[in-house]
């Protein structure tokens, strides 16, 4: 680095401070880019979170401090730093999926995008300053961990020993050491929820259809969605507003039309809070999977929170709805509904056609052929269990044709009839759960289990985590505020009053190995 960065405690930054700091001058755009690239090159080598620096993330962030002294308007996150997930587009950058038959530099192929993923261009416009591209487990099929990436494992910045979550590892990994103030994730089954709540964050998983996900590698498009993970909650509402909104690249996005509130994701802020809300808590009717007994203490001790800001609680709303019996984890996996993901084929061609004439692949015919030697769907491949989805086999024969997926949508249809019926029987605004039944397991020690993947991401439903304190061991505790479509403005309201309650989250202390 050419210049000295400033001292910035990076730790406590949030988007509101960003910017009160270039209005003080306390620091430019310039100046907190440096010094946030400073604690990559500190810490990057020890927790692995970002495989790729943006070099252009100085030049970038000067033109925002020249704009700025021009008096010109500048977008709500003008200056402040943000890393992106490996999968999604971003021109430049090769699209590897953390895969090493996707990476030219590992003997792989590059796929270089032509254009930037929507969400990308979004941030772009907003002002934010993208400093890299985060790691992911090989084509982000896993909510665990990000061990069989190129670029190697990413580790927890809480607590080393455990798993980071997955498969936005790096995202969560890069804005809980202080790297960026923003991270942009996606979710197919618990990828956003996961690694936040493993390591202490902000995670929203929206609805989807509010905000697209044309340009990034897909695992289903009808079920991934891409959302922030950031600090705060107010953080992850902010960059929500940037994301949001229907794109003529994403079709289902149409359907999130008219949905955003009037005034942004804070606009409920204050004025939408836990006293006198009516609040449903996981039971055996949502899913017959009980909770660890520290992880009981741990949701008894945040319902009890809960109560004191005012909430009425309302004891597994779901039962004797026949809810818990829809779940029917894909063999040989014993607990992930795969129900969906059928249409990979289909969407990976679609994805492929994206990229632009120039692309290495252009179709998931020339897919097959460059990873045929480590095939995801061949046995033993990280996608093989898809083939005991009985609609898979006529999907994977004939990805340009859109595939069957009537099993699917009655299963979502299911859901949604359940869930809307139980809202309004119980007159409930909100579903609060432990985000995990148990302690996060040990790095290759074990899977995540958590209590909604599966049922969310095949309904659609948005939910936002939030940190609730911690086990013994000092892994995190969090909390699950779930909601029923297009609900995120009231879960963000309800959330950020009991973070500002109880204020659980604690900065990392970060540590050399």
């Amino acid at each position: 680095m050419s210049q000295t960065p400033p001292t910035i405690d990076l730790a406590t930054l949030t988007v509101d401070t960003v910017q009160e700091g270039f209005r003080n001058g306390s620091f430019t755009a310039e100046s907190l880019a440096r010094a946030c690239l400073a604690q990559i090159e500190t810490w990057n080598g020890r927790y692995n979170a970002i495989i790729f620096l943006n070099d252009e993330a100085i030049d970038d962030a000067r033109a925002i401090d020249r704009r700025r002294a021009a008096g010109e308007a500048l977008g709500p996150l003008a200056g402040v730093p943000v890393v992106v997930k490996d999968p999604m587009d971003m021109v430049g950058f090769p699209t590897t999926a953390g895969w090493s038959l996707l990476h030219g530099k590992s003997g792989g192929v590059d796929l270089m995008p032509a254009t930037d993923a929507p969400v990308v261009a979004r941030m772009r416009a907003a002002g934010a300053v993208i400093l890299g591209k985060t790691n992911v487990p090989v084509l982000s099929h896993t909510g665990t961990h990000a061990d069989d990436s190129w670029a190697g494992p990413t580790l927890n910045v809480v607590l080393p020993d455990r798993v980071p979550g997955g498969s936005s590892a790096g995202t969560a990994t890069a804005v809980g050491a202080s790297m960026a103030v923003l991270g942009l994730a996606e979710e197919t089954g618990g990828s956003i929820q996961n690694p936040a709540s493993a390591q202490d964050l902000v995670g929203i998983k929206p609805t989807i259809g509010l905000v697209p996900n044309a340009g990034v590698m897909p695992l289903s498009g009808n079920r991934d969605v891409v959302g922030p993970i950031a600090r705060t909650v107010k953080d992850a509402a902010l960059c929500l507003d940037v994301l949001a909104g229907y794109s003529p690249e994403d079709p289902k996005t149409l359907a999130g039309v008219g949905k955003k509130p009037v005034g942004g994701y804070t606009s409920q802020f204050g004025s939408r809070n836990l006293a006198g809300a009516r609040i449903g808590l996981y039971g055996p009717g949502w899913r017959t999977q009980p909770l660890s007994d520290e992880a009981s203490e741990l949701y008894a001790r945040a319902a009890e929170e809960l109560v004191r800001r005012g909430a009425v609680l309302v004891d597994d709303p779901f039962a004797d709805t026949g809810f818990a019996q829809l779940r029917q984890p894909t063999l040989p996996l014993t607990n992930f509904d795969a129900r969906g993901m059928e249409s990979v084929p289909y969407d990976l061609q679609k994805y492929l056609e994206r990229l632009g004439p120039d692309a290495a692949l252009k179709s998931f015919a020339d897919f097959a052929k460059a990873t045929e030697k480590e095939s995801a769907f061949a046995p033993g491949g990280v996608l093989s269990y898809l083939h005991n989805l009985p609609q898979f086999a006529a999907a994977l024969k004939s990805p340009g044709t859109p595939p069957d997926l009537s099993d699917f949508i009655a299963l979502k249809e299911a859901y949604l009839r359940i869930v809307d019926a139980v809202f309004a029987r119980e007159q409930l605004d909100a579903l609060v759960f432990p985000q995990m039944r148990e302690e996060l397991p040990v790095t290759r020690g074990g899977t995540i289990q958590e209590t909604t993947v599966g049922e969310l991401n095949i309904a659609g439903l948005p939910a936002v985590t939030v940190p609730a304190g911690y086990y013994a061991s000092g892994a995190p505790f969090g909390l699950l505020f779930v909601g029923p479509l297009w609900s995120e403005a009231t879960l963000l309201a309800l959330a950020h009053d009991y973070e500002t309650a109880t204020r659980h989250r604690k900065a990392p202390r970060l540590a050399a190995a």
